[in-house]
Order: C-alpha cells, then structure tokens, then sequence
C-alpha cells in the first residue's frame, strides 16, 4: 500500500523509479521522505532552543524531592535536550539546576540529617547494653561449670598423664617439663571436686 502511495506522493515521476524488490531515490530532487525527515529533525532542534522558565527552575533545590517522578523525568529531559545546543546559549537558571539535577546531594548522595552520627551511636551502646545485661541474666540462672574445668581436676589429669607415660618427649611425661600441662583454669574454691559428681 505504501510503495504504491510513494510515487503519487513525489513531486515528479522521474526522482522515484519503483522496482518489484527496491526503491531507488534521485538524489537530485529532494524527495518528500527526506523532506519529512528534515522537517521533523529541524522541529525538535528548534524545540530545544527555547529556554526553559525561571519560574520552573527557581528553588529546585528544595523543590526537587517533593516533585513526582514523571514532573522530574520531565524537567530533566527538558534540560538535557537544552544541554544539546550550545552552553553559551543557556540562562544561568538552567545551568544550575542541569549540575544540581545531575551532581546535587539527593537520592543517594543526599547529606545525613543532622544528628545522625550521636543515634547511631546511642542505639549502639543500647543495644550493647542489652546484650551485657541478659549475659549477667543467663551467668546468674546457669549451672555451675564442669569439675573438669578446675585447676585441680586438671592438675590429677596432669599426674595421670606422667603415671601413663603419655608424650614422654615432649608432653608432660618428659623429663624436665616446666609448662603447665593440662591446667587451664583457675583453682576451685572449695572442697576439691568428688569422683562420683556429675
């Protein structure tokens, strides 16, 4: 349908030649294809001339996070298709809020409110606090430790280890050793601990 409208559609007969498989333009005669396109292109360029109004631009900064998303998509891309001409052809307004939309301390490079570092802080030490308190709460309420974890059990296991002849180069069975063996805990006050305890 199209290929058949075309020819009509030039302005003379001889800058369209239709083939079954291809269209060959004259490049002589401009043809109404390339003039639609030319047209088309010089109406955006010239679109995009236009400044935008100072009303718009003035206060974006504090304007900016209140704006629904589509006025900002909206506002940018008029700024962008501004950016495109030459610079020295833009009002100061604009060049302004282009740098403060594209490098300005919003979204994710917006300041930290004021105060913030003090209530991180403090939740920290509450939440600090807390964690030592049911500690305390949890060391009060449990059970006491092992028998093996006192000095003196771990000093008879000492002397088990000797009368086995265990590691008689280097562990506790060797002659001369000076180091501590199997004691790790402080000594238990009270009566020493009773084989039979659990």
């Amino acid at each position: 349908m199209m290929l058949r409208s075309l020819p009509r559609a030039a302005p003379s007969s001889a800058s369209l030649r239709v083939h079954p498989y291809r269209i060959q333009i004259n490049t002589s005669h401009p043809s109404v294809a390339t003039c639609l396109f030319e047209g088309r292109h010089n109406q955006r360029r010239h679109a995009g001339i236009h400044a935008i109004s100072n009303p718009t631009l003035a206060g974006i900064e504090k304007r900016w996070e209140g704006m629904p998303p589509q006025e900002q998509a909206d506002l940018w891309m008029a700024l962008r298709d501004r950016m495109k001409v030459n610079w020295h052809e833009m009002t100061l307004q604009e060049k302004k809020a282009a740098y403060w939309i594209a490098f300005g301390p919003h979204g994710p490079r917006a300041l930290p409110p004021p105060g913030e570092g003090k209530t991180i802080f403090w939740y920290t030490m509450l939440g600090v606090g807390v964690s030592g308190v049911l500690f305390l709460i949890i060391r009060a309420f449990a059970r006491p430790p092992p028998k093996t974890m006192t000095a003196q059990y771990q000093a008879q296991s000492n002397e088990y280890l000797k009368a086995q002849r265990t590691e008689p180069i280097t562990g506790v069975s060797s002659e001369g050793y000076k180091g501590k063996g199997m004691i790790q805990s402080k000594p238990r006050k009270g009566p020493p601990p009773d084989d039979d305890e659990d």
